[in-house]
């Protein structure tokens, strides 16, 4: 009779087994080549930009708007463009908006992080505030320019006030919303570890919270800027220098369309650079030290 040997052979079958959990743990981390990198992130916008150039152009060739000023051609709009750079004007509006939103965001941002702690932390005042938050983050924000006009006068102190209004009410809820979402396993074993207070907030609670508060730091962003944009165009004052937003305003005075457009694509540019050079990359990292994002 045959006997049944079911004793380990040489502990191979263990040690495939850890070979094959390393495995899945692993991430890869070649990169890809330039090829790949230049055909799948920079190509697309590249060709997205071109067409909506040809459509613009071909709108202005074929006469379908055949009035410049209701819709100017792509070359009018490049040399107000030009003119403004050559005259060392152009970086003075680009400046002068970006040195105001980001302080403005960071300002927001020193606010909303404790707030959204004491919101996540202390139920009953989540339970009063939590409402008027998401009140205030759908509100417009060019309805808060006139009242902080009146209350502040036309200063710099208005357009941050506008900002904070604008952008502390999408980070605060970001990141509750980020807290909201942590395993209550994460708050007991940190506990148990001695983790508690300001210590456990440190150390369990905002980096299991990450994703959600980078989601809404790029929404506060957002907010930050078309706040910022809304205050420009509404409380024009030449003690505030021009902005991007004071531009735009001063090319609906003075009925130019090729100067609104300049500055419209130069809003539109400065916020995706912002984006894609400060949030993108912050929310690339937290999500592949998650596990979430291949590096490639």
């Amino acid at each position: 009779m045959a006997s049944t040997d079911t004793t380990p052979r040489d502990g191979g079958d263990l040690a495939g087994l850890e070979a094959g959990l390393d495995a899945l743990e692993t991430v890869q981390t070649t990169r890809k080549p330039l090829r790949q990198t230049l055909t799948q992130k920079v190509l697309p916008p590249v060709v997205a930009v071109a067409l909506v150039l040809a459509v613009w152009q071909s709108l202005i060739t074929f006469e379908v708007v055949d009035d410049p000023t209701k819709l100017p051609a792509p070359a009018d709009v490049w040399a107000v463009l030009e003119k403004a750079w050559l005259q060392g004007e152009l970086l003075g509006y680009i400046w002068t908006s970006v040195s105001r939103g980001l302080l403005g965001f960071c300002l927001a941002l020193l606010i909303a992080t404790p707030l959204g702690l004491l919101l996540a932390r202390v139920k009953l005042i989540r339970a009063a505030i939590g409402p008027i938050l998401s009140g205030l983050q759908s509100l417009p924000s060019v309805a808060w320019v006139p009242p902080a006009v009146i209350w502040l006068g036309l200063n710099n102190q208005m357009m941050y006030a506008v900002i904070l209004l604008g952008a502390v009410p999408s980070i605060t809820n970001g990141l509750l919303s980020g807290i909201d979402q942590v395993p209550p396993l994460f708050q007991r074993a940190g506990r148990t570890l001695g983790a508690t207070g300001l210590k456990g907030t440190w150390h369990i609670t905002l980096p299991a919270a990450l994703p959600g508060y980078v989601a809404g730091l790029k929404q506060g962003w957002a907010f930050s800027w078309r706040s910022l944009m809304a205050a420009e165009i509404i409380a024009s004052f030449p003690d505030l220098g021009v902005g991007l937003g004071q531009l735009l305003e001063n090319g609906r005075n003075a009925s130019d369309m090729a100067m609104v457009f300049e500055a419209i694509l130069l809003i539109l540019t400065v916020g995706i650079a912002i984006d894609l050079l400060i949030f993108s990359p912050l929310e690339r990292r937290v999500l592949r030290t998650r596990g979430l994002l291949v590096k490639g």
